[in-house]
């Protein structure tokens, strides 16, 4: 615990985990002794740079608590297979209230006047404001925090439209709230405009100069998302020439920050990022955060988190019983190609419907399982499969002949597919090479191509057993056109080599794979 989180969350973690809780280390200290940790939870003061993070041999999650991760180098941490994670929502409610406060006070100059009173003035005259009741806010970047500020200002009288290209229309009006068509549209009717963004290199700096002129003569902004997404310089020269009426700011560019031309304007109302600054939301941060980094070490999904696709609890509930089957697949192709690429990826069933992009990373992790020195899981597989060349495609069919879901992957003229079977979610092997066969998944398997002719699987039984090796499982799939069929077998134990050779060496064999499998 490189900082402070709720006693819950540290009670949550130290219930599994030896925990450290370590407060008030240096950089150059934490980038000595981070070697040692498997887990780091941090909130906003520590930085996890690139280099820390090529330091820390064991490290396994970074968990932030808060929403962004704006101090985690995620990049450098993805690409050493490291989960970065947050405690998403947790902080949701108290944002929203946040910019609601920042909107009232900022209407009403709470702030100025009160500092006036207890200065020795009495200002009646000077700090008069405006009513919000049948003024239109604007909202900018309708997320979840951004639907709260239209619920909670609908609340208090006024209209609202809001801005959001990725919300559905439906959601709009659920909530009562005016669609805009572009930011444009948004900035020439409203009277308050606050901003719910995201910083990303699309937003940063997304409402600046031509923003300012197209907004109201009189408009006030609101902004309690993060700094960045603002032009700083753009924004004193709005306010200075009187284009806008007032601000309420609690995020800057750069922070800690004590000196800003913004201190001291009229109409301008500053706080030092208090969005998320509540016990409620604290609270919540600590023990949502403690969770997800328990879901890292424990090799459960993590939900939330930022370098691995996200994945809602319905959603999960059908993804995760098919993770062990797209990395086994992912596997499996490759020994059977040498390296598959292009490789063809089809979703069947619900699982078309589903946000797939997990399960692909599963593949290209089996894909990758032991073919390179760097540790390869869901979080890095992506990255370092592209880095490789490797490459691949997907597509989708909600419907599935046989099946209720299936997964398959193609490569050349190498085919497989799967599903799973049983209250336990066994992984299954169902067809190869175009030829439907019926086996469980195990660590050791041989798939044989060959000329069907009477007495080829007694030839593979007598060999096996003549080397000790056990036969678990066996199916057989042939083909009327050209008379080839297709093995499988499952076994105890490793077939040695000197048996492959005589099992590939039979008349009529076209190819024979051994493969081990690591199914754990």
């Amino acid at each position: 615990m490189a900082e402070k989180i709720a006693d819950a969350g540290v009670a949550l973690l130290s219930e599994r985990f030896s925990v450290d809780v370590e407060l008030g280390w240096s950089a150059e200290e934490l980038s000595g002794r981070i070697a040692d940790y498997d887990a780091i939870v941090v909130r906003s003061a520590t930085k996890v740079t690139a280099d820390l993070i090529a330091r820390a041999d064991r490290l396994k999650v970074v968990g932030r608590a808060g929403t962004g991760v704006d101090n985690v180098d995620v990049p450098a941490a993805t690409r050493r297979g490291i989960v970065v994670c947050n405690a998403a929502g947790s902080n949701s409610l108290s944002a929203a209230e946040h910019a609601i406060a920042l909107l009232v006070s900022q209407a009403r100059n709470i702030p100025q006047a009160h500092a006036s009173l207890v200065q020795g003035r009495w200002e009646r005259s000077k700090f008069g404001g405006i009513e919000v009741t049948g003024k239109t806010l604007g909202v900018v970047g309708f997320g979840r925090i951004g639907q709260m500020v239209a619920e909670r200002a609908k609340g208090l009288g006024m209209l609202v439209v809001a801005y959001d290209p990725l919300v559905a229309e439906g959601r709009y009006r659920e909530l009562g709230v005016e669609k805009a068509e572009t930011p444009e549209d948004l900035y020439a009717v409203s009277d308050f405009i606050t901003l719910h963004l995201a910083s990303t290199p699309e937003t940063r700096g997304f409402v600046g100069e031509k923003a300012f002129a197209a907004m109201k003569k009189g408009a006030r902004l609101i902004n309690a998302a993060r700094g960045d997404v603002v032009d700083q310089d753009a924004l004193v020269a709005a306010l200075t020439s009187g284009h806008l009426g007032g601000a309420g700011i609690d995020v800057f560019p750069t922070e800690p920050v004590t000196e800003s031309p913004l201190f001291g304007l009229p109409g301008v109302v500053v706080t030092p990022h208090l969005g998320a600054s509540t016990e409620e939301a604290q609270d919540r941060a600590g023990v949502v955060v403690a969770e997800q980094v328990v879901a890292a070490l424990t090799g459960g999904v993590v939900t939330s988190a930022v370098n691995i696709p996200s994945v809602g609890p319905e959603a999960l509930a059908v993804l995760g019983p098919f993770l062990p089957l797209a990395n086994q697949l992912g596997q499996l192709i490759t020994a059977l190609t040498g390296g598959p690429s292009p490789m063809e990826i089809t979703y069947e069933g619900q699982l078309a419907t589903l946000d797939t992009r997990l399960l692909t990373s599963a593949i290209l992790a089996g894909v990758l399982h032991g073919k390179i020195e760097e540790p390869v899981n869901v979080v890095n597989a992506a990255s370092l499969a592209a880095e490789r060349g490797i490459e691949w495609s997907e597509t989708t069919s909600p419907r599935s002949r046989d099946y209720t879901n299936r997964l398959s992957l193609r490569s050349g003229d190498v085919s497989l597919s799967g599903t799973t079977v049983g209250t336990t979610s066994r992984p299954r092997l169902v067809s190869a090479f175009d030829q439907a066969i019926e086996i469980e998944l195990a660590p050791n398997i041989g798939i044989f191509r060959y000329l069907d002719v009477p007495g080829q699987i007694g030839r593979v039984g007598t060999i096996l057993g003549g080397a000790n090796v056990n036969i678990a499982s066996m199916a057989v799939s042939r083909s009327r056109d050209d008379g080839g069929a297709v093995m499988a077998v499952t076994l105890d134990s490793p077939v040695p080599g000197l048996a492959a050779q005589k099992i590939a060496a039979i008349d009529g064999f076209e190819k024979a794979w051994f493969v081990t499998l690591d199914v754990g």
